[in-house]
């Protein structure tokens, strides 16, 4: 993980990683975000792994206002009303017609 140096006062910022699996090294960027005084916090990650207490962890966490996934791993969307899913198959369609033509 790589922390930016830069004035997070007031501003939104937005954590990006390749995958979000337990949520606590997630959790514990978006405090220390808020802390530096990051007025919002928003995080996407490719893959949503989302285990143990990934979900919970997300829900009552106050620093983190939403999650952005992909759906290359299926979600309950049901289970967390800050996770937002982007579909990505016709991206990864082009990229396979791209690749085997």
């Amino acid at each position: 993980a790589e922390v930016s140096t830069q004035s997070t006062g007031g501003k939104k910022s937005v954590i990006v990683d390749d995958m979000a699996d337990t949520c606590g090294t997630l959790t514990k960027a978006a405090s220390l975000l808020t802390s530096m005084g990051a007025c919002d916090v928003e995080a996407v990650m490719t893959h949503g792994i989302l285990s143990g207490p990934a979900v919970e962890r997300i829900n009552n966490d106050p620093n983190i206002s939403g999650l952005t996934v992909t759906n290359t791993l299926p979600q309950n969307l049901e289970s967390c009303s800050k996770l937002k899913v982007i579909d990505i198959s016709e991206l990864i369609a082009k990229s396979v017609k791209k690749t085997l033509s």
